[in-house]
This record gives structure tokens, C-alpha cells and sequence, in this order.
């Protein structure tokens, strides 16, 4: 039976069919499907142990699974030694020969393989001039700063000039300051080479300036494959709701009315009128209601929001923002306000939120509603 993934003729760059990776009793990966487009940057985005390092190594060809397929490029590589993947990596750590210079690093590889002078000195050149490097070509691993380490490991990939380009966590050993500058960077990479990265991290800033879309994981399993808009917006269960956003989305347990399209959170009932049910639920059915800081507002409520009052127990300023904390129907409230406007602990306030913007889970499941 031919097993050839329906890729013939599509921009599909690397499809992953039915794979399970077992370690003993532990399910590592389960029956995980995945296609990944030509020229696409797809981030695996989840907490420790969700398997997403586990995913990449398997399509780097850095561990051996228990089944399914990989195919690279309408290959099937499910058994293929790494350097015949057609991949280039680039690791957590940045692995660089301290006693070569930073030339001596890039080309190294390719010096191996026996790729002829003229043309190794042609890509080393390339990828130098993009990634900012050309001054530092003499220069050691110890006189670099990480930064620059991280644009030396990524340049080694880069100069194999291969079409699929995985990254593992690959900012995560930098500064706040450095990894938001090579997140730029590594942005504008792909925009200029076009071709496809698969991007591993736990950081879900990184994750959202990246991705053209985001496999968001949790025990082997992609809870959902989506553009960022799309997974921070709706959220197909409540791990993704929580997992994505900071701070994290507001949750309120409640019940859902026998009066009308309404949910009863403690004393307090919120009209659901303009959410946009996917369910037809029952009177009394236990429901999760979900709403990001960021959605509430205060002062006066705008048509068609909810409107409630509290009082500030903590404020916490973040420069452009500041985080009000509050309660709403006997739960944890945090408000994401403008971080100009000056506030006090004790201060009463008027807060509301347009529940067509909220999420409601069902709370056994908590699968989207």
C-alpha cells in the first residue's frame, strides 16, 4: 500500500504521520500528525515535557521513534542519518569550537563534506554579511559576546544551505534585552531566505512575533494549530486560554442560566447574549467563563458589556502598562490598564467587559464552547 503522504503538488515541506515516540510506559508522543509548509515558520510552543524538543529531535533524525512516518521534502527520512535530512540545526546551547575562529566555525562543516574552497569562502561570506558576523571572522568564541554566539551557531546552519532550518530554544541561554533583539533578526532571516523553520520554545513572546502559526502542545499531543491571532483570540480549550497571554486570561466557574443566554458566577449574572455559541447548552451546565485583562475596561460600560464594581487590592505598574487586581464573583480578578493613569490600593472602581471578546469552556472537558 503506497503510504506517500498527499503532498505532490502542494507547498508542503515536512509532514509527520501518526508518530508515537515511547519511552517505556511513558507516551512521549502519541499519534501525532503534523504538516508544516514550504517557506512557513511554525513555532512548537508549549511547557516543559509537552514533547515539543522531542518532536523536533525525531524530525531532525536525532532520536529513534517507536512509529509513524517523517517526510522532508517529499521524502520519506523516517530512518535517514541527520546529515541526509536536508536540515540544518541550530541548539540550545551554541556548541562552538572554542579554539576556531568564528570563520573557522562556519565552515567547518563543509570543509568535512569536502565542498571546494572557492565556494565554502562564497557561503561563509553570504551568511556572515546577513547575520552582522563579517567583523568578527578572526575572532574566537570567548571574545564574542552570547549574542553574537547565537548569530555564529545560526550562521553554521545557514551556510549548508538546506531548506528546512529547526531551531531548539535557541535564545533561551540570552539576556531579556538580547533575545528580543534576535528575535528581530531572525524574523527578518526568514523573510529573506524564504525557506521553512521549525522553532521550538517555551516563551510565548517569542512564539507569537514569530509564527506564521503556532502548534501549541501539552503531553505529545497539539492541543491547536493556528496563526498566533487565531490561538490567542480563541482558544480551543482552557490549557491554551491560560497557557497563552500575560498575564494569563481570568477564569469564573459558573453555571449556565435557565433564564436565557447568561452565566451565573456567584452573585453575580453576565449576560451572554452576543457570545457566538458553537454548543446548544442545558440549564445548569458548568462553564468556565474566560477574559483577558487586557479585554476589560474601566469607567463606564460601552453598549452590549457587562458592568460590575470592586475595589483595587493591588496595583502593580509594568511602564506602558499597569495590572489592577480586583474580585468578581468571589474569584481573582486582573485588569491590564494604561500605565499613564496613576491608582491606589483600596480605590473603588467600574469595570466591564463585551462578553462576544470572552471564551467559555465546558468545565469537565474544558473544551470551547
Amino acid at each position: 500500500m503506497d503510504t506517500t503522504p498527499n503532498i505532490a503538488g502542494t507547498d508542503t515541506s515536512v509532514s509527520v504521520r501518526d508518530l508515537d515516540i515511547h519511552y517505556g510506559a511513558l507516551k512521549a508522543l502519541h499519534g501525532l500528525d503534523l504538516d508544516v509548509g514550504r517557506g512557513e515558520f511554525l513555532v512548537l510552543l508549549g511547557p516543559s515535557g509537552c514533547g515539543k524538543s522531542t518532536l523536533l529531535n525525531a524530525i531532525a533524525g536525532l532520536i529513534d521513534i517507536t512509529d509513524g512516518e517523517i517526510w522532508i521534502s517529499g521524502k520519506n527520512v523516517t530512518w535517514s542519518e541527520p546529515k541526509d535530512r536536508g536540515i540544518g540545526m541550530v541548539f540550545q546551547s551554541y556548541a562552538l569550537y572554542p579554539r576556531m575562529s568564528v570563520y573557522d566555525n562556519l565552515s567547518f562543516g563543509l570543509r568535512m563534506t569536502g565542498i571546494p574552497k572557492a565556494e565554502i569562502a562564497a557561503r561563509v561570506d553570504k551568511a556572515a554579511t546577513m547575520l552582522q558576523l563579517v567583523p568578527l571572522l578572526k575572532r574566537k568564541p570567548a571574545e564574542l559576546s552570547g549574542g553574537q554566539r547565537q548569530r555564529v551557531a545560526i550562521g553554521r546552519a545557514l551556510v549548508r544551505q538546506v531548506d528546512v532550518f529547526l531551531f531548539d530554544e535557541p535564545l533561551s541561554n540570552l539576556d531579556a534585552k538580547l533575545r528580543a533583539e534576535l528575535r528581530v533578526e531572525i524574523k527578518l532571516l526568514h523573510r529573506q531566505l524564504g525557506n521553512t523553520m521549525i522553532y521550538v520554545t517555551h516563551d510565548q513572546i517569542e512564539a507569537l512575533t514569530l509564527a506564521d502559526r503556532i502548534a501549541v502542545m501539552k503531553n505529545g499531543v497539539i492541543q491547536q494549530l493556528a496563526p498566533p491571532i487565531e490561538v490567542y483570540q480563541k482558544p480551543v480549550n482552557r490549557f491554551v486560554a491560560g497557557f497563552i497571554g500575560s498575564p494569563p486570561m481570568n477564569f469564573f466557574d459558573g453555571r449556565f442560566s435557565p433564564a436565557g443566554k447568561a452565566i451565573v458566577l456567584g452573585n453575580e449574572t453576565v449576560s451572554l447574549a452576543p457570545y457566538p455559541f458553537r454548543a446548544t447548552l442545558e440549564a445548569g451546565r458548568e462553564v468556565t467563563l474566560g477574559v483577558r485583562p487586557e479585554h476589560i475596561t474601566l469607567g463606564e460600560a460601552p453598549p452590549r458589556s457587562f458592568a460590575a464594581t470592586g475595589t483595587i487590592d493591588l496595583v502593580e505598574p509594568m511602564g506602558a502598562d499597569t495590572l489592577l487586581w480586583t474580585k468578581f464573583g468571589g474569584h481573582p480578578l486582573t485588569i491590564r490598564v494604561d500605565g499613564e493613569k496613576s491608582f491606589r490600593h483600596g480605590q473603588p472602581i467600574t469595570f466591564s467587559f463585551d462578553p462576544s471578546r470572552a471564551s467559555l469552556f465546558d468545565r469537565a472537558s474544558g473544551e470551547r464552547l
